[in-house]
């Protein structure tokens, strides 16, 4: 009964995902509608030849159809068999790739992993015929995306991957016209940037879309860091959190053409502020405490003159760019925000001093002029 039901609701999902009504569907089944009716209700259950047709017209296996999910690991094992070839690069893994797609023409997880194995030896080493034997597989694993269970997998991943074998074969009037249509979040506007710049040798258009690439890739990196060296701190490896706090210090001064105040100055001041906790903990109290005067002085020049536009980058801006982070609306309350998750109350006091002398000084020094 359950297998029934299973049918029933896949047959529905499917006809619903390919905008099909019953009749249609019963038409090119060459059945009455009533009887896809009964199918979906689960009042009957189709003859294992209509099975194999429907499977083999929405693109799947008899297998998912059904809703059977086989109890071995053979799919898995050959998977995880064709990317430790890959590792080694070893060309086996194409004919093993061959093997999956015979077994499991129409598993997603096959057909796509298949793509990736020919794309793998296609991109970069200039063989053609398997880039094209990619872009197949990937436009066949697109059909199947019904069946992807991976959260970061999904339509736009692919054609992702698709217009990165057209941009191989050089192709990239294709590839840019894909990552155009599909770019969100400006998860392509790196690559559409370099293109342009390159090949194009369109600057003007070129621009925006690396200064969008640029600036996904800083923010990416900058929460990166942050959770990566909270994780360090937790397991009490703060050599590690201070290697990777530079790191992304480093990444967030090195692309300032200036001095002026603007976000940059809140995201230095999260690192910093994370990076005198590590001093504390290692026993270098002085530097600690350095570093967290440090901190309140880009704390300072940013509440001073809030300013969530970037106009210090040294890549070339045009128009407005406004930022933001989820923590506070002021440096200080995204430190402050920053300090509470380790749970120390040492660092807070710290902290709370810290500001205070900063205030003291910025009062005293305002008195004096």
């Amino acid at each position: 009964m359950t297998m029934e039901i299973t049918l029933a609701e896949n047959v529905r999902k499917l006809r619903k995902e390919r905008r099909l009504t019953q009749e249609q569907l019963a038409e090119v089944l060459g059945v009455t509608t009533g009887a896809v009716y009964k199918w979906e209700s689960g009042m009957s259950v189709p003859d294992i030849s209509l099975i194999m047709e429907m499977a083999d017209f929405f693109d799947t296996s008899v297998d998912v159809l059904l809703g059977y999910k086989s109890k071995d690991n053979r799919l898995e094992a050959a998977v995880c068999r064709i990317e430790e070839m890959l590792r080694t690069r070893n060309p086996e893994a194409l004919t093993e790739a061959e093997k999956l797609l015979k077994k499991y023409p129409n598993n997603f997880i096959a057909v796509h992993s298949s793509a990736a194995t020919y794309s793998f030896f296609g991109v970069g080493s200039g063989n053609e015929a398997n880039s094209r034997r990619s872009l197949e597989l990937f436009e066949q694993s697109r059909l199947l995306i019904n069946q992807n269970t991976d959260p970061r997998v999904s339509d736009e991943t692919i054609l992702a991957e698709i217009a990165a074998e057209y941009e191989s074969l050089h192709e990239y009037d294709k590839a840019v016209e894909i990552m155009k249509k599909h770019n969100p979040s400006g998860m392509n506007s790196g690559s559409i940037g370099v293109i342009l710049a390159m090949d194009k040798k369109n600057y003007e258009e070129a621009k925006p879309y690396l200064l969008e690439g640029i600036l996904h890739g800083l923010f990416v990196l900058v929460n990166s860091v942050m959770g990566q060296a909270m994780i360090l701190c937790g397991e009490k490896k703060y050599e590690n959190a201070q290697n990777i706090l530079n790191f992304g210090r480093n990444m967030i001064r090195g692309i300032r053409k200036g001095d002026s105040p603007d976000f940059t100055d809140k995201l230095s001041a999260m690192t910093l502020a994370l990076l005198s906790y590590t001093y504390l903990e290692t026993g270098n109290r002085a530097e600690c405490l350095a570093t967290l005067d440090k901190t309140a002085e880009y704390v300072r020049r940013f509440d001073a003159s809030p300013d969530y536009g970037l106009s210090e980058l040294i890549v070339e801006v045009s128009g407005p760019v406004l930022v933001h982070d989820t923590l506070g609306d002021s440096a200080r309350e995204s430190v402050e925000e920053v300090l509470k998750c380790l749970e120390d109350p040492e660092i807070l006091k710290l902290w709370d001093d810290a500001v205070r002398w900063s205030d003291a000084a910025t009062s005293g020094k305002a008195a004096n002029e």
